[in-house]
């Protein structure tokens, strides 16, 4: 075995030990959870809001688009809300304004808000003084409750084709467990003309383009499944599969996976 080799598979059995998702064959490309939690950071903002560029500078400084080391699985939701104030965010979906509605309610909140960071499906309203990356290492240090597996058999087109597994072992969870999938990118810059941000060039990392689901986990605690995910026709970079397994009773996390978009 080569130097090149061993260093390499040391690394990956590093990485797997917290929790890492780790690639397991570039040829492949599929990657498989760890046996802690890899938490779930989601911003929800809004090119129509004068306060919600801070937290876009914030999401990419903190979490930067390398998978392979990631800290989190990370989604930038943009809502529809803002919309009819002057300018219409096209990275926008009502879609993604119904997943904030959604995690409210199961929070017990009364009311969405811009810019929202949300870890592990709860408010985290210290994100810009810190606590977020705190409360960050607190969670990687948990153990999973789904096992998580993402391949991705052919990305050359204009879709990616790929295979989710899911594994929720305990039985009380088996009948409120969920699964979603989102197809994220990168460096996505809009020049803002109108409404509060009128004259700002806003650069967007982490955007949610497609959301995919809710998958149900069967009486066996199995979700087998082959999904085709379009790609948008305004591509960014650094695209990344995430999949996402909830508790949709009340939307903790129970584990998540990033595999970065391969072979196309």
């Amino acid at each position: 075995m080569t130097h090149k080799i061993r260093t390499m598979m040391l690394l990956s059995l590093a990485l797997a030990a917290l929790g890492v998702a780790v690639p397991t064959s570039a040829a492949v490309c599929e990657a498989a959870s760890g046996p802690k939690l890899l938490p779930l950071v989601e911003l929800f903002t809004s090119e129509g809001c004068d306060s919600c560029p801070p937290a876009d500078r914030w999401l990419a400084a903190g979490f930067p688009v390398a998978p392979a080391t990631a800290q989190a699985s990370v989604l930038a939701f943009h809502v529809d809300y803002w919309d009819r104030l002057g300018w219409k965010d096209r990275f926008a979906s009502a879609q993604f304004t119904e997943r904030q509605y959604v995690a409210m309610r199961a929070g017990g909140e009364t009311f969405v808000y811009t810019p929202q960071v949300r870890l592990q499906g709860k408010d985290a309203r210290n994100w810009s003084s810190g606590g977020v990356a705190e409360n960050i290492a607190a969670t990687r240090a948990q153990v999973s409750r789904a096992d998580v597996k993402l391949t991705i058999a052919d990305a050359a087109g204009s879709a990616v084709n790929a295979r989710l597994d899911v594994r929720v072992p305990e039985p009380a969870l088996q009948k409120r467990a969920e699964v979603w999938l989102a197809y994220t990118d990168s460096r996505l810059v809009s020049n803002v003309k109108t409404g509060e941000n009128r004259g700002v060039r806003l650069t967007h990392d982490h955007v949610v383009r497609t959301w995919l689901g809710p998958f149900a986990i069967d009486a066996q605690g199995h979700l087998e499944r082959a999904v085709r995910v379009s790609r948008p026709a305004e591509m960014g970079s650094g695209a990344t599969l995430v999949a996402i397994v909830q508790d949709a009773r009340n939307g903790d996390v129970l584990q998540t996976l990033s595999l970065p978009v391969c072979g196309g």
